[in-house]
């Protein structure tokens, strides 16, 4: 059973940067890290209140505590992330049922407000730092929970010949001896990571081994992520009305031919490529009927706004489809995966569009467009993405926060997996990424930001 994490690994899977921006009620200052100090009355009450809800006899002892506050007028909002060791009670007069010991990590809200404290919500869910090898082995015995943990005999043993099963999968092949073990290094720190990450999701995801596993985190950003996005959408779009109707409970737009082959955008942060034109196949597809693969490399090459493999905004994807006079198809324009001199030809257009919407932040109302209008582009915080392998992620906000988003991809259907809500979002990482290309997030939380910037082209 995992134990509590220490706060300086909450603390290292930050992203760096960008820090929120500040609410819009008026008289409240923006969230801010919270000294220590400060925390422990409002961890109190929140610890008091959560156990005044368990089982008679048992008892709770918090171990990492982290957290944010926001101050307005004389009051005070604290946002806390605390785990818990639950342990069973052992008094057999005060017991009524066994409870086995378990850790939890708990999000909590509580307003402090003249020396009296309101508890605004509260969220448990237990730890599994359970991670998954390329055989679908489990890694965690090998690896380190606590960062004081002592290692397990046989650990670079273990970890040698998981780093030998990478290198088969992923063929890869490294120039010196002494880049193959500075890559096993990074390899074993990001094994190492993807636990921790895996220990904090609050969906259904597994994480582990990947194609990107040999990558450090900067060199993965750089590669793969788009920097450009965390500014904002950039060129301001109207804002599309309300379907109106509800929204189905489920649906999927590749089961409906809407929706072409994951594409892979290489070594290039041309995600927002990928995004808009898979966007614009759906609203080619829904009105005219034709499912055709278009070109990303176009816009690599032709959108004078965007930089390209250094990245970009599907706002000026849109601007520079029309400004071009349209697209044409990956056949006739194929994708290298670096900037070239544009070679765009109007007589080879096989699509135009006439305009692009901003969509709602609202997730029902962005399913119900969905699935009335078509696939969508939208662009999320990747935390976690690096090694993820399937199921439903849902990192804690803290972690991927929706005002630090830098991938972008495109939203083809919803659903829900075991009572899980899930969005279904096509990347442009490959076939051999995710579950079979796809991401799946978690839906109705707001999840890494995944309405933060929603688009899509519109087809008259």
């Amino acid at each position: 059973m995992a134990r509590w994490l220490p706060l300086v690994w909450l603390l290292g899977l930050l992203p760096g940067a960008a820090p929120a921006p500040p609410r819009r009620d008026a008289g409240a200052q923006a969230w801010a890290p919270a000294a220590p100090e400060l925390l422990r009355r409002p961890v109190r009450f929140a610890l008091d209140t959560y156990s005044r809800g368990l089982a008679a006899g048992a008892r709770v002892v918090p171990g990492a505590v982290s957290g944010r506050v926001r101050r307005a007028g004389r009051g005070a909002l604290y946002s806390l992330e605390v785990t818990l060791e639950e342990l069973p009670c052992k008094d057999p007069a005060a017991c009524q049922l066994p409870v086995p010991q378990r850790t939890l990590l708990c999000s909590f809200e509580v307003l402090s407000e003249q020396g009296k404290h309101e508890l605004l919500k509260q969220h448990c869910g237990p730890v599994d730092a359970e991670i998954k090898g390329d055989n679908n082995e489990t890694l965690s015995p090998f690896l380190p929970l606590l960062d004081s943990d002592p290692l397990p005999q046989d650990f670079y043993v273990k970890m040698a010949s998981l780093f030998k099963d990478f290198i088969t999968t992923y063929n890869r092949t490294y120039e010196t001896e002494e880049e193959a073990q500075w890559r096993m290094s990074v390899f074993i720190n990001n094994m190492i990571r993807a636990q921790k990450i895996q220990a904090l999701d609050r969906g259904t995801a597994q994480y582990g081994v990947t194609k990107f596993s040999d990558l450090t985190e900067e060199e993965f950003r750089t590669f793969y992520l788009n920097p450009l996005l965390k500014g904002g959408p950039g060129k301001k779009m109207r804002l599309v009305k309300s379907v109106g109707d509800p929204a189905p409970p489920e649906w999927d737009w590749r089961k409906k031919g809407a929706v072409t082959k994951v594409k892979n955008q290489g070594m290039c942060g041309s995600c927002w490529a990928f995004s808009v034109t898979g966007n614009v196949e759906g609203q080619w597809f829904l009105k005219r009927g034709d499912l055709l693969s278009l070109s990303e490399q176009e816009l690599v090459d032709c959108d004078r706004v965007d930089k390209a493999c250094m990245g970009g905004l599907p706002s000026n994807a849109y601007s520079a489809i029309k400004t071009l006079g349209g697209l044409e198809t990956e056949d006739d324009y194929s994708y290298s995966g670096h900037l070239q001199t544009c070679s765009f030809s109007a007589d080879k257009v096989k699509v135009y569009i006439n305009d692009s919407v901003e969509l709602s932040h609202d997730e029902q109302e962005l399913a119900a467009w969905l699935a009335t209008n078509g696939p969508i582009s939208i662009a999320i915080n990747a935390f976690g993405m690096q090694f993820y392998r399937h199921g439903i992620s849902r990192p804690l906000r803290l972690l991927c926060s929706p005002w630090f988003i830098d991938h972008a991809v495109l939203l083809v259907g919803y659903g829900n997996r075991s009572d899980v809500p899930f969005w279904a979002i096509k990347n442009s990482w490959g076939t051999d990424w995710g579950e079979e290309g796809y991401y799946y997030l978690h839906r109705g939380s707001g999840a890494c930001g995944v309405n933060a910037m929603a688009s899509s082209a519109i087809v008259n």
